[in-house]
């Protein structure tokens, strides 16, 4: 599988222009990037979050975590990161850890990280681990154009937590 049928249709359907990046098989995002020799700040990733009134996916670039408690208080949930059962049946045509940064397609609302919100080129998760979507920046914000914008993240190199 180069990239994930539900992607690839959103993305045609959307009218969105993209290169198909291969790169050795990696197991995480910041691996991907790394082999690829591509800015992790450029590597969108995505992290799904639930609760008892469903599932919500974070995208953020791959260098910065989650801050679980500011998205919980900004969206009045009690989030807690969804579990790779649930992840394999949401995402069925996608590897576990390869989940594309888009979440329409697949019925699960999307908030993106504003450090995101100025990059020149942003690239994702294709669906595998061995090949990555590179979109325009304006094109990857007018995929997420509904998404609500926020800072929901840190550096990984910021502070000690």
């Amino acid at each position: 599988m180069a990239i994930a049928l539900t992607l690839q249709e959103y993305l045609t359907n959307n009218g969105i222009k993209y290169d198909l990046i291969s790169h050795k098989p990696t197991s995480t995002t910041m691996a991907s990037a790394e082999v690829a020799h591509i800015p992790g700040d450029q590597l969108a990733k995505s992290v799904v979050l639930e609760d008892d009134k469903g599932y919500v996916m974070v995208v953020l670039p791959t260098t910065h975590y989650v801050e679980l408690d500011v998205i919980s208080r900004q969206l009045n949930r009690d989030l807690d990161l969804a579990n790779e059962d649930e992840l394999a049946d949401l995402f069925w045509d996608c590897d576990l850890g390869a989940i594309p940064p888009v979440g329409e397609p697949y019925g699960i609302e999307v908030f993106m990280d504003e450090s995101l919100g100025s990059c020149a080129d942003v690239y994702f998760e294709s669906g595998d681990h061995k090949n990555l979507i590179h979109v325009k920046g304006k094109e990857f914000r007018e995929l997420l154009h509904d998404a609500p914008h926020g800072q929901f993240s840190y550096h990984m190199h910021e502070g000690s937590f």
